[in-house]
Protein backbone atom coordinates (compact mmCIF):
# COMPACT_ATOMS: atom_id res chain seq x y z
CA UNK A 1 0.00 0.00 0.00
CA UNK A 2 1.12 3.51 -0.75
CA UNK A 3 -0.19 6.98 -0.07
CA UNK A 4 0.62 10.54 -0.98
CA UNK A 5 -0.86 13.84 0.05
CA UNK A 6 -0.69 17.58 -0.29
CA UNK A 7 -1.46 20.11 2.42
CA UNK A 8 -5.09 21.17 2.80
CA UNK A 9 -6.52 24.25 4.38
CA UNK A 10 -7.29 23.53 8.01
CA UNK A 11 -10.99 22.76 8.33
CA UNK A 12 -11.63 22.67 4.57
CA UNK A 13 -14.41 20.09 3.95
CA UNK A 14 -13.48 17.11 1.82
CA UNK A 15 -14.94 13.96 0.28
CA UNK A 16 -13.50 10.53 -0.46
CA UNK A 17 -14.07 8.30 -3.47
CA UNK A 18 -13.36 4.58 -3.05
CA UNK A 19 -12.60 2.34 -6.01
CA UNK A 20 -12.86 -1.40 -5.32
CA UNK A 21 -11.20 -2.74 -8.45
CA UNK A 22 -10.23 -6.29 -9.35
CA UNK A 23 -6.61 -5.99 -8.23
CA UNK A 24 -6.75 -3.32 -5.55
CA UNK A 25 -8.73 -0.86 -3.46
CA UNK A 26 -8.01 2.84 -3.78
CA UNK A 27 -9.18 5.83 -1.75
CA UNK A 28 -8.92 9.37 -3.11
CA UNK A 29 -9.62 12.37 -0.87
CA UNK A 30 -10.35 15.69 -2.59
CA UNK A 31 -11.66 19.10 -1.62
CA UNK A 32 -14.46 21.10 -3.22
CA UNK A 33 -12.17 22.35 -5.98
CA UNK A 34 -11.02 18.86 -6.94
CA UNK A 35 -7.58 19.18 -5.38
CA UNK A 36 -6.18 15.87 -4.17
CA UNK A 37 -5.54 15.97 -0.43
CA UNK A 38 -4.62 12.33 0.12
CA UNK A 39 -4.73 8.97 -1.58
CA UNK A 40 -3.93 5.40 -0.65
CA UNK A 41 -3.98 1.98 -2.27
CA UNK A 42 -4.06 -1.62 -1.04
CA UNK A 43 -3.75 -4.80 -3.08
CA UNK A 44 -6.45 -7.45 -3.22
CA UNK A 45 -5.90 -11.17 -3.77
CA UNK A 46 -6.09 -11.97 -7.48
CA UNK A 47 -9.28 -13.64 -8.73
CA UNK A 48 -9.15 -17.40 -9.12
CA UNK A 49 -10.19 -18.20 -12.68
CA UNK A 50 -10.66 -21.61 -14.28
CA UNK A 51 -10.95 -22.93 -17.82
CA UNK A 52 -14.58 -23.78 -17.00
CA UNK A 53 -15.34 -20.06 -16.93
CA UNK A 54 -15.55 -19.51 -13.19
CA UNK A 55 -14.02 -16.38 -11.66
CA UNK A 56 -13.94 -15.84 -7.89
CA UNK A 57 -12.36 -13.55 -5.33
CA UNK A 58 -12.27 -13.65 -1.53
CA UNK A 59 -15.00 -11.15 -0.61
CA UNK A 60 -13.80 -11.03 2.99
CA UNK A 61 -10.66 -9.25 1.74
CA UNK A 62 -12.55 -6.14 0.62
CA UNK A 63 -13.54 -4.55 3.92
CA UNK A 64 -10.11 -4.85 5.59
CA UNK A 65 -8.53 -3.30 2.48
CA UNK A 66 -11.06 -0.45 2.53
CA UNK A 67 -10.39 0.20 6.21
CA UNK A 68 -6.66 0.18 5.53
CA UNK A 69 -6.75 2.73 2.70
CA UNK A 70 -9.19 4.99 4.54
CA UNK A 71 -7.12 4.91 7.73
CA UNK A 72 -4.01 5.77 5.71
CA UNK A 73 -5.70 8.58 3.76
CA UNK A 74 -7.48 10.18 6.72
CA UNK A 75 -4.35 9.91 8.82
CA UNK A 76 -2.48 12.48 6.75
CA UNK A 77 -5.28 15.06 6.70
CA UNK A 78 -4.86 18.14 8.93
CA UNK A 79 -7.81 17.18 11.11
CA UNK A 80 -7.22 13.44 10.98
CA UNK A 81 -10.25 12.78 8.79
CA UNK A 82 -12.79 14.91 10.64
CA UNK A 83 -13.02 17.18 7.58
CA UNK A 84 -14.44 14.35 5.43
CA UNK A 85 -18.18 14.91 5.06
CA UNK A 86 -19.09 12.23 2.51
CA UNK A 87 -17.81 9.06 0.88
CA UNK A 88 -18.96 7.01 -2.13
CA UNK A 89 -17.96 3.58 -3.46
CA UNK A 90 -17.55 2.41 -7.04
CA UNK A 91 -16.65 -1.12 -8.11
CA UNK A 92 -16.55 -3.50 -11.05
CA UNK A 93 -19.90 -4.00 -12.75
CA UNK A 94 -21.65 -7.27 -12.00
CA UNK A 95 -19.54 -8.68 -9.17
CA UNK A 96 -21.86 -10.21 -6.54
CA UNK A 97 -21.63 -12.05 -3.22
CA UNK A 98 -24.03 -14.64 -1.72
CA UNK A 99 -24.85 -13.73 1.88
CA UNK A 100 -26.02 -16.18 4.55
CA UNK A 101 -28.17 -15.95 7.67
CA UNK A 102 -25.33 -14.52 9.76
CA UNK A 103 -24.81 -11.62 7.34
CA UNK A 104 -21.50 -12.99 6.11
CA UNK A 105 -20.53 -14.40 2.70
CA UNK A 106 -21.53 -17.98 1.97
CA UNK A 107 -18.56 -18.24 -0.35
CA UNK A 108 -16.31 -16.22 -2.63
CA UNK A 109 -17.50 -13.29 -4.68
CA UNK A 110 -18.58 -14.24 -8.19
CA UNK A 111 -16.70 -11.81 -10.39
CA UNK A 112 -17.96 -9.76 -13.32
CA UNK A 113 -16.50 -12.21 -15.86
CA UNK A 114 -17.79 -15.42 -14.23
CA UNK A 115 -19.77 -17.46 -16.77
CA UNK A 116 -21.45 -20.08 -14.59
CA UNK A 117 -24.82 -18.36 -15.08
CA UNK A 118 -24.59 -18.29 -18.89
CA UNK A 119 -27.41 -20.76 -19.50
CA UNK A 120 -29.63 -18.99 -16.97
CA UNK A 121 -28.89 -15.68 -18.66
CA UNK A 122 -29.94 -17.11 -22.02
CA UNK A 123 -33.28 -18.06 -20.46
CA UNK A 124 -33.57 -14.63 -18.84
CA UNK A 125 -33.00 -13.01 -22.24
CA UNK A 126 -35.81 -15.09 -23.76
CA UNK A 127 -38.30 -14.56 -20.93
CA UNK A 128 -37.70 -10.84 -20.64
CA UNK A 129 -37.14 -10.04 -24.33
CA UNK A 130 -39.86 -7.37 -24.45
CA UNK A 131 -38.41 -5.56 -21.45
CA UNK A 132 -34.82 -5.81 -22.66
CA UNK A 133 -35.82 -4.59 -26.13
CA UNK A 134 -37.48 -1.54 -24.59
CA UNK A 135 -34.28 -0.86 -22.66
CA UNK A 136 -31.97 -1.45 -25.61
CA UNK A 137 -30.23 -4.04 -23.46
CA UNK A 138 -29.35 -7.71 -23.80
CA UNK A 139 -28.57 -10.24 -21.09
CA UNK A 140 -25.11 -11.52 -21.95
CA UNK A 141 -23.44 -14.72 -20.73
CA UNK A 142 -21.64 -12.95 -17.89
CA UNK A 143 -24.59 -10.86 -16.64
CA UNK A 144 -24.92 -10.86 -12.85
CA UNK A 145 -28.60 -11.83 -13.15
CA UNK A 146 -27.75 -15.43 -14.01
CA UNK A 147 -25.13 -15.66 -11.28
CA UNK A 148 -27.64 -14.43 -8.69
CA UNK A 149 -30.03 -17.23 -9.66
CA UNK A 150 -27.12 -19.68 -9.62
CA UNK A 151 -26.36 -18.58 -6.03
CA UNK A 152 -29.88 -19.52 -4.98
CA UNK A 153 -29.75 -22.89 -6.71
CA UNK A 154 -26.34 -23.64 -5.19
CA UNK A 155 -27.14 -22.49 -1.62
CA UNK A 156 -30.87 -23.02 -1.27
CA UNK A 157 -32.47 -21.79 1.94
CA UNK A 158 -29.07 -20.79 3.35
CA UNK A 159 -29.08 -17.78 0.98
CA UNK A 160 -30.50 -14.64 2.55
CA UNK A 161 -29.29 -11.93 0.20
CA UNK A 162 -27.26 -11.33 -2.95
CA UNK A 163 -25.11 -8.22 -2.61
CA UNK A 164 -23.06 -6.15 -5.02
CA UNK A 165 -19.61 -5.01 -3.98
CA UNK A 166 -20.64 -1.47 -2.86
CA UNK A 167 -23.36 -2.95 -0.66
CA UNK A 168 -20.77 -5.03 1.17
CA UNK A 169 -18.68 -1.91 1.81
CA UNK A 170 -21.79 0.13 2.60
CA UNK A 171 -22.77 -2.35 5.29
CA UNK A 172 -19.33 -2.06 6.78
CA UNK A 173 -19.46 1.74 6.79
CA UNK A 174 -22.97 2.17 8.16
CA UNK A 175 -23.41 -0.97 10.25
CA UNK A 176 -26.67 -1.89 8.48
CA UNK A 177 -27.92 -3.03 5.04
CA UNK A 178 -27.89 -0.35 2.36
CA UNK A 179 -29.54 0.11 -1.02
CA UNK A 180 -27.73 -0.62 -4.25
CA UNK A 181 -27.40 2.11 -6.86
CA UNK A 182 -29.12 1.54 -10.18
CA UNK A 183 -25.79 1.52 -12.01
CA UNK A 184 -24.40 -1.54 -10.22
CA UNK A 185 -27.85 -3.18 -10.39
CA UNK A 186 -28.22 -2.86 -14.18
CA UNK A 187 -26.64 -6.18 -15.14
CA UNK A 188 -28.40 -7.91 -12.28
CA UNK A 189 -31.81 -7.37 -13.86
CA UNK A 190 -32.83 -3.90 -12.74
CA UNK A 191 -34.93 -1.84 -15.14
CA UNK A 192 -33.88 1.78 -14.56
CA UNK A 193 -36.50 2.94 -17.06
CA UNK A 194 -39.43 1.43 -15.16
CA UNK A 195 -37.76 1.78 -11.76
CA UNK A 196 -38.14 -1.89 -10.83
CA UNK A 197 -36.46 -5.26 -10.91
CA UNK A 198 -37.50 -7.38 -13.89
CA UNK A 199 -40.02 -9.24 -11.76
CA UNK A 200 -41.46 -11.41 -14.55
CA UNK A 201 -37.98 -12.72 -15.32
CA UNK A 202 -37.15 -13.49 -11.71
CA UNK A 203 -40.56 -15.10 -11.21
CA UNK A 204 -39.96 -17.37 -14.20
CA UNK A 205 -36.56 -18.33 -12.81
CA UNK A 206 -37.92 -19.01 -9.31
CA UNK A 207 -35.90 -16.24 -7.67
CA UNK A 208 -37.61 -14.24 -4.87
CA UNK A 209 -37.06 -10.50 -5.21
CA UNK A 210 -36.62 -10.35 -1.43
CA UNK A 211 -33.10 -11.66 -1.98
CA UNK A 212 -32.21 -8.41 -3.74
CA UNK A 213 -31.81 -4.97 -2.20
CA UNK A 214 -33.80 -1.79 -2.66
CA UNK A 215 -32.40 0.38 -5.44
CA UNK A 216 -31.56 4.09 -5.30
CA UNK A 217 -30.11 6.81 -7.49
CA UNK A 218 -26.34 7.30 -7.48
CA UNK A 219 -25.14 10.17 -5.25
CA UNK A 220 -28.10 9.81 -2.86
CA UNK A 221 -27.48 9.00 0.78
CA UNK A 222 -27.45 5.35 1.82
CA UNK A 223 -26.70 6.05 5.50
CA UNK A 224 -23.98 7.50 7.67
CA UNK A 225 -20.73 6.16 9.06
CA UNK A 226 -21.33 4.32 12.30
CA UNK A 227 -19.12 4.24 15.41
CA UNK A 228 -17.42 0.94 14.60
CA UNK A 229 -16.52 2.06 11.09
CA UNK A 230 -15.36 5.43 12.37
CA UNK A 231 -12.93 3.66 14.67
CA UNK A 232 -11.73 1.35 11.90
CA UNK A 233 -11.37 3.92 9.11
CA UNK A 234 -10.67 7.33 10.61
CA UNK A 235 -13.82 8.73 9.01
CA UNK A 236 -15.94 10.85 11.35
CA UNK A 237 -19.05 9.27 12.81
CA UNK A 238 -22.06 10.63 10.93
CA UNK A 239 -20.14 11.11 7.65
CA UNK A 240 -22.58 10.70 4.74
CA UNK A 241 -22.31 7.45 2.75
CA UNK A 242 -23.50 8.12 -0.80
CA UNK A 243 -24.42 5.60 -3.47
CA UNK A 244 -21.82 5.23 -6.22
CA UNK A 245 -21.74 3.93 -9.79
CA UNK A 246 -19.89 1.20 -11.66
CA UNK A 247 -16.23 1.75 -12.44
CA UNK A 248 -16.95 2.54 -16.09
CA UNK A 249 -19.61 5.11 -15.27
CA UNK A 250 -17.50 6.67 -12.51
CA UNK A 251 -14.60 6.95 -14.93
CA UNK A 252 -16.88 8.74 -17.38
CA UNK A 253 -18.18 11.34 -14.94
CA UNK A 254 -14.61 11.91 -13.71
CA UNK A 255 -13.94 13.54 -17.09
CA UNK A 256 -16.70 16.10 -16.55
CA UNK A 257 -18.91 14.61 -19.29
CA UNK A 258 -22.04 14.77 -17.14
CA UNK A 259 -24.52 16.88 -19.14
CA UNK A 260 -26.54 15.98 -22.27
CA UNK A 261 -24.48 16.00 -25.44
CA UNK A 262 -21.14 15.56 -23.69
CA UNK A 263 -19.08 12.51 -24.67
CA UNK A 264 -15.76 11.00 -23.65
CA UNK A 265 -13.56 8.68 -25.68
CA UNK A 266 -11.38 6.40 -23.59
CA UNK A 267 -8.37 4.71 -25.20
CA UNK A 268 -7.12 1.95 -22.95
CA UNK A 269 -6.55 -1.61 -24.08
CA UNK A 270 -9.77 -1.15 -26.03
CA UNK A 271 -11.67 1.95 -27.12
CA UNK A 272 -14.74 3.00 -25.11
CA UNK A 273 -17.17 5.80 -25.95
CA UNK A 274 -19.53 7.08 -23.26
CA UNK A 275 -21.80 10.09 -23.15
CA UNK A 276 -24.98 11.68 -21.85
CA UNK A 277 -28.36 11.78 -23.55
CA UNK A 278 -31.64 13.32 -22.41
CA UNK A 279 -33.58 10.33 -23.66
CA UNK A 280 -33.04 6.58 -23.80
CA UNK A 281 -32.03 5.63 -27.34
CA UNK A 282 -32.26 2.04 -28.46
CA UNK A 283 -29.64 0.55 -30.74
CA UNK A 284 -31.14 -2.44 -32.53
CA UNK A 285 -27.70 -3.76 -33.47
CA UNK A 286 -26.76 -4.09 -29.80
CA UNK A 287 -23.59 -2.08 -30.33
CA UNK A 288 -24.20 0.05 -27.27
CA UNK A 289 -26.51 0.25 -24.27
CA UNK A 290 -27.31 2.83 -21.61
CA UNK A 291 -26.83 3.18 -17.90
CA UNK A 292 -29.00 5.76 -16.15
CA UNK A 293 -27.56 9.11 -15.12
CA UNK A 294 -27.90 10.12 -11.45
CA UNK A 295 -30.18 12.99 -12.56
CA UNK A 296 -32.42 10.74 -14.66
CA UNK A 297 -30.79 11.24 -18.04
CA UNK A 298 -29.11 8.34 -19.83
CA UNK A 299 -25.50 7.29 -20.35
CA UNK A 300 -25.20 5.56 -23.74
CA UNK A 301 -21.91 3.87 -24.42
CA UNK A 302 -20.11 1.03 -26.05
CA UNK A 303 -16.75 -0.70 -26.01
CA UNK A 304 -14.79 -1.65 -29.11
CA UNK A 305 -12.35 -4.54 -29.43
CA UNK A 306 -9.98 -2.05 -31.07
CA UNK A 307 -7.83 0.38 -29.09
CA UNK A 308 -4.47 0.76 -27.44
CA UNK A 309 -4.00 -2.99 -27.75
CA UNK A 310 -2.76 -2.28 -31.27
CA UNK A 311 0.51 -1.19 -29.61
CA UNK A 312 0.91 -4.44 -27.68
CA UNK A 313 3.98 -5.50 -29.68
CA UNK A 314 5.80 -2.20 -29.13
CA UNK A 315 7.98 -1.75 -26.05
CA UNK A 316 6.54 1.17 -24.01
CA UNK A 317 9.96 2.85 -23.94
CA UNK A 318 9.89 3.14 -27.73
CA UNK A 319 6.47 4.80 -28.01
CA UNK A 320 7.65 8.42 -27.51
CA UNK A 321 10.13 8.12 -30.39
CA UNK A 322 7.52 6.50 -32.64
CA UNK A 323 5.03 9.22 -31.73
CA UNK A 324 7.58 11.88 -32.64
CA UNK A 325 8.29 10.19 -35.97
CA UNK A 326 4.55 9.84 -36.68
CA UNK A 327 3.98 13.52 -35.89
CA UNK A 328 6.79 14.57 -38.21
CA UNK A 329 5.58 12.31 -41.03
CA UNK A 330 1.98 13.54 -41.22
CA UNK A 331 -0.91 11.36 -42.47
CA UNK A 332 -0.08 7.71 -43.13
CA UNK A 333 0.42 6.49 -46.67
CA UNK A 334 -2.07 3.64 -46.24
CA UNK A 335 -5.16 2.64 -44.22
CA UNK A 336 -5.12 0.23 -41.33
CA UNK A 337 -7.89 -1.29 -39.19
CA UNK A 338 -5.75 -2.31 -36.18
CA UNK A 339 -8.07 -4.96 -34.74
CA UNK A 340 -6.01 -7.71 -33.08
CA UNK A 341 -8.88 -9.94 -31.96
CA UNK A 342 -11.55 -11.90 -33.77
CA UNK A 343 -14.80 -9.96 -34.03
CA UNK A 344 -15.95 -6.43 -33.25
CA UNK A 345 -18.66 -5.24 -30.82
CA UNK A 346 -18.67 -1.45 -31.26
CA UNK A 347 -19.34 0.76 -33.20
CA UNK A 348 -20.69 -2.18 -35.19
CA UNK A 349 -21.30 -5.79 -34.23
CA UNK A 350 -19.67 -8.48 -36.34
CA UNK A 351 -18.21 -11.79 -35.29
CA UNK A 352 -16.54 -11.99 -38.69
CA UNK A 353 -14.59 -8.73 -38.37
CA UNK A 354 -10.81 -8.97 -38.66
CA UNK A 355 -8.08 -6.37 -38.84
CA UNK A 356 -6.94 -5.36 -42.32
CA UNK A 357 -4.67 -2.99 -44.24
CA UNK A 358 -5.29 -1.14 -47.50
CA UNK A 359 -1.80 -0.73 -48.89
CA UNK A 360 1.59 -1.29 -47.32
CA UNK A 361 3.62 0.55 -44.68
CA UNK A 362 6.66 2.39 -45.94
CA UNK A 363 8.45 1.99 -42.62
CA UNK A 364 7.84 1.55 -38.90
CA UNK A 365 6.81 5.18 -38.37
CA UNK A 366 4.26 4.89 -41.18
CA UNK A 367 2.82 1.71 -39.62
CA UNK A 368 2.63 3.39 -36.21
CA UNK A 369 0.88 6.43 -37.64
CA UNK A 370 -1.60 4.22 -39.52
CA UNK A 371 -2.46 2.39 -36.29
CA UNK A 372 -3.14 5.67 -34.48
CA UNK A 373 -5.31 6.83 -37.36
CA UNK A 374 -7.17 3.50 -37.46
CA UNK A 375 -8.32 3.84 -33.86
CA UNK A 376 -9.34 7.44 -34.59
CA UNK A 377 -11.42 6.16 -37.52
CA UNK A 378 -13.19 3.74 -35.18
CA UNK A 379 -13.86 6.67 -32.83
CA UNK A 380 -15.37 8.77 -35.63
CA UNK A 381 -17.50 5.85 -36.76
CA UNK A 382 -18.73 5.50 -33.19
CA UNK A 383 -19.67 9.18 -32.90
CA UNK A 384 -21.33 9.08 -36.32
CA UNK A 385 -23.37 6.06 -35.18
CA UNK A 386 -24.46 7.84 -32.01
CA UNK A 387 -25.58 10.92 -33.94
CA UNK A 388 -27.50 8.84 -36.51
CA UNK A 389 -29.43 7.33 -33.63
CA UNK A 390 -30.55 10.81 -32.63
CA UNK A 391 -28.14 11.58 -29.80
CA UNK A 392 -26.56 15.02 -30.23
CA UNK A 393 -22.84 15.38 -29.55
CA UNK A 394 -21.88 18.91 -28.53
CA UNK A 395 -18.66 20.70 -27.67
CA UNK A 396 -15.24 19.10 -27.52
CA UNK A 397 -14.75 15.38 -27.08
CA UNK A 398 -13.28 14.60 -23.69
CA UNK A 399 -10.32 12.20 -23.88
CA UNK A 400 -9.20 9.73 -21.24
CA UNK A 401 -7.18 6.55 -20.87
CA UNK A 402 -3.53 5.92 -21.61
CA UNK A 403 -3.95 6.90 -25.26
CA UNK A 404 -4.92 10.43 -24.27
CA UNK A 405 -1.36 11.02 -23.03
CA UNK A 406 -0.07 10.86 -26.61
CA UNK A 407 -0.06 14.39 -28.07
CA UNK A 408 0.14 13.18 -31.67
CA UNK A 409 -2.71 10.69 -31.15
CA UNK A 410 -4.89 13.40 -29.61
CA UNK A 411 -4.18 15.70 -32.56
CA UNK A 412 -5.02 12.90 -35.02
CA UNK A 413 -8.30 12.26 -33.20
CA UNK A 414 -9.24 15.94 -33.28
CA UNK A 415 -8.45 16.14 -37.00
CA UNK A 416 -10.32 12.96 -37.95
CA UNK A 417 -13.35 14.07 -35.91
CA UNK A 418 -13.05 17.70 -37.03
CA UNK A 419 -13.79 18.50 -33.41
CA UNK A 420 -11.62 19.82 -30.55
CA UNK A 421 -10.43 17.18 -28.08
CA UNK A 422 -9.66 17.87 -24.42
CA UNK A 423 -7.63 15.40 -22.35
CA UNK A 424 -8.71 15.28 -18.71
CA UNK A 425 -6.34 15.33 -15.75
CA UNK A 426 -7.93 12.68 -13.50
CA UNK A 427 -10.23 10.45 -15.53
CA UNK A 428 -10.25 7.66 -12.96
CA UNK A 429 -12.83 5.69 -11.04
CA UNK A 430 -11.91 6.95 -7.57
CA UNK A 431 -12.20 10.57 -8.68
CA UNK A 432 -15.59 9.87 -10.24
CA UNK A 433 -16.71 8.33 -6.95
CA UNK A 434 -15.49 11.46 -5.18
CA UNK A 435 -17.64 13.59 -7.51
CA UNK A 436 -20.64 11.50 -6.52
CA UNK A 437 -19.77 11.94 -2.85
CA UNK A 438 -19.59 15.71 -3.42
CA UNK A 439 -23.01 15.83 -5.11
CA UNK A 440 -25.54 17.08 -2.61
CA UNK A 441 -22.85 17.68 0.02
CA UNK A 442 -20.05 19.97 -1.18
CA UNK A 443 -22.05 20.97 -4.27
CA UNK A 444 -25.70 21.08 -5.28
CA UNK A 445 -25.62 18.27 -7.82
CA UNK A 446 -23.34 16.28 -10.12
CA UNK A 447 -23.13 18.99 -12.78
CA UNK A 448 -22.07 21.55 -10.16
CA UNK A 449 -19.54 19.10 -8.71
CA UNK A 450 -18.01 18.47 -12.13
CA UNK A 451 -17.89 22.17 -12.98
CA UNK A 452 -16.08 22.98 -9.75
CA UNK A 453 -13.82 19.96 -9.41
CA UNK A 454 -12.82 18.58 -12.83
CA UNK A 455 -9.65 19.99 -14.34
CA UNK A 456 -9.24 19.58 -18.08
CA UNK A 457 -6.04 19.74 -20.01
CA UNK A 458 -5.33 21.87 -23.06
CA UNK A 459 -7.88 21.96 -25.86
CA UNK A 460 -6.40 20.32 -28.97
CA UNK A 461 -7.78 21.70 -32.24
CA UNK A 462 -7.96 19.86 -35.58
CA UNK A 463 -4.95 20.24 -37.88
CA UNK A 464 -6.61 21.79 -40.91
CA UNK A 465 -3.73 21.01 -43.30
CA UNK A 466 -4.12 17.27 -42.60
CA UNK A 467 -7.92 17.14 -42.87
CA UNK A 468 -8.17 16.29 -46.62
CA UNK A 469 -5.78 13.32 -46.43
CA UNK A 470 -7.41 11.92 -43.30
CA UNK A 471 -10.89 12.45 -44.72
CA UNK A 472 -9.89 10.44 -47.78
CA UNK A 473 -8.42 7.64 -45.64
CA UNK A 474 -11.54 7.56 -43.46
CA UNK A 475 -13.73 7.21 -46.55
CA UNK A 476 -11.63 4.25 -47.73
CA UNK A 477 -11.83 2.72 -44.24
CA UNK A 478 -15.63 2.92 -44.14
CA UNK A 479 -15.99 1.60 -47.68
CA UNK A 480 -13.78 -1.38 -46.83
CA UNK A 481 -15.98 -2.20 -43.85
CA UNK A 482 -19.09 -2.03 -46.03
CA UNK A 483 -17.55 -4.18 -48.76
CA UNK A 484 -16.85 -6.86 -46.18
CA UNK A 485 -20.46 -6.77 -44.99
CA UNK A 486 -19.56 -5.78 -41.44
CA UNK A 487 -21.02 -2.29 -41.35
CA UNK A 488 -24.80 -1.77 -41.37
CA UNK A 489 -26.18 0.84 -43.73
CA UNK A 490 -28.04 2.64 -40.95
Amino acid sequence: MSSESRPAALGSPAVIGIDVATASVRALCVDGRGRVLAEARADLPPPVRTTAGTSEQDATSWWPAVCSVLRRATGVLPRGGREVIAVAVSATSGTIVPIGTDGGPLGPALMYDDRRGADINAEAQRVGSARWDALGLSVGPTAALGRAVWCLRANGSALRRVLHTPEVIGRGLTGHPVAVDWSHALKSGYDARAGEWAHEVFDALGFPLGLLSAVGAPATEAGVVGPAAAEATGLPEGCSVRLGMTDGCAGQIATGAVEPGRFVGVIGTTYVLKGVSEHLVRDETGAFYSHRHPDGWWLPGGASNTGGECMADVAPARLPALDAAAAARGPASYVRYPLRRDGERFPFVSGAARGFVLGRARDEADAHRAALEGVAFVERLALDRVERLGVPVVGPLYAAGGGSRSAVWTAIRATVLDRPVRAVERAETAFGAALLAASGTLHEDLAASAAAMVRGGALVEPVSAQRPALEDSYGRFVEALRERGWLPDA
